[in-house]
């Protein structure tokens, strides 16, 4: 079974975090939502509190093939083992995915240099290096980026396209009465 890790900080977009996990979960990916703030309980953007289902500190060695960030903010940045565990990530080549303002950490620490990216409107100087489109998904190697809110659906069904196959996806869209993007 794919697992993922989907990480909550204070002031992440509730939409793309919850709609992505669930999206993932019904595709039978194995998603951990894993709260930054040392703290089972995370507040969204919008001060809807979310139950983890552990703390990034108690992670210890678990293998994860998908990391992904919810947006609503760059708080990301401020939590040094995060960026370090990103950076391994990258490093092995292994999945990354981030939505809204998130793929700003993954511009600041240099993983989207010569990589088609995108994000949310107005935080395109963050994506250091990328060459940036109008997509609303764009994936460019084992990195996918996403523009926002109302682009969670397409974004988590590329996300679990690339987990589980288009025809996992596929049966999730029509059980969630979206089309395939």
């Amino acid at each position: 079974m794919a697992r993922a890790a989907l990480f909550l900080i204070d002031g992440f977009e509730e939409t793309e975090a919850l709609c992505t996990a669930d999206i993932l979960r019904r595709g039978d990916v194995d998603v951990a939502l894993v709260s930054l703030d040392g703290q089972p309980t995370v507040r969204g953007k919008h001060h809807i509190a979310v139950v983890a289902d552990t703390l990034f500190e108690d992670l210890g060695d678990a293998d994860f093939d998908m990391l992904i960030l919810p947006g609503g903010t760059i708080a990301y940045l401020d939590h040094a083992p995060l960026l370090a565990y990103l950076q391994t990530h990258d490093q092995a080549g292994k999945l990354l995915a981030a939505i809204c303002a998130a793929p700003a950490v993954f511009g600041t620490l240099g993983m989207l240099k010569d990589k088609a990216a995108v994000c949310y409107p107005g935080m395109e100087g963050y994506l250091t290096g990328a060459r940036l489109n109008q997509k609303e998904v764009e994936t460019d190697g084992h990195i996918t980026t996403s523009k926002g809110p109302g682009t969670t659906i397409p974004f988590a069904l590329r996300l679990l396209t690339i987990l589980q196959g288009k025809s996992v996806a596929q049966r999730v869209a029509e059980n969630f009465l979206v089309s395939m993007p």
